[in-house]
């Protein structure tokens, strides 16, 4: 293992996983809407679920898509419709009152379904092919997919819980259903706006 690839490595997870995108917009307005306890489930599914598809991607999924690339597409179409639907519920979700100490109607996103998102998340396809394509040389096969893996699983649990305890602190400020609604209906927004680089691939 060489210090220098490690080190790439780990500035190119943090830079990915810390800046915004899909996961990071919800897992603000999951701490928003609910707070750190109930969002905790979507931080550990995003955290692990995302280090666990690095690791198979780079075990063998990625050579799948080289031996039928039609997936690739079959799986981004999909992610954006996801990602849409996904929108649109952040954006129209009932927002919590902090005057009242009423929380968020409905439930955050759940373990599972946070781990399951990522398999349908482009930036997350992007990040996984990236890193395996960039830094397998840090060890000997499969050595290097779990650091590769473990990595992005440790900065994962950090970037998550950031991106929550903000959403979390902004509670303090947005106190009325009226201001929480116009922030969920702007990181609706802001989700689509994340959406749009993958559609530019076959636009441009």
């Amino acid at each position: 293992m060489t210090a220098n690839l490690l080190a790439g490595l780990v500035v190119f997870a943090a830079v990915t996983l810390f800046t915004p995108g899909p996961n990071n917009v919800m897992l603000m307005t999951s701490g928003l809407n609910y707070g750190l306890r109930r969002a905790l489930p979507h931080l550990f599914g995003v955290a692990i679920g995302f280090g666990a598809m690095v690791l198979a991607v780079g075990i063998g999924l990625g050579a799948v898509f080289e031996s039928y690339p039609a997936l690739y597409p079959v799986i981004k179409y999909v992610g954006v419709a996801y990602l849409l639907y996904l929108a649109w519920i952040i954006a129209s979700a009932e927002p919590h009152d902090a005057e009242a100490g009423t929380g968020a109607k409905g439930r955050p996103i759940s373990f599972l379904q946070a781990s399951a998102f990522q398999w349908v998340n482009p930036k997350a396809w992007v990040m996984a092919v990236g890193a395996v394509a960039t830094y397998a040389a840090i060890a000997d096969f499969p050595l290097n997919m779990a650091i590769i893996a473990g990595v992005f699983g440790m900065l994962g649990l950090v970037s998550s819980w950031t991106w929550v305890m903000f959403g979390s602190v902004l509670r303090r400020f947005l106190r009325t259903p009226r201001a929480v609604r116009v922030f969920n209906i702007a990181m609706g927004l802001l989700l689509v706006v994340s959406i749009l680089p993958v559609l530019a691939e076959d636009w441009l």
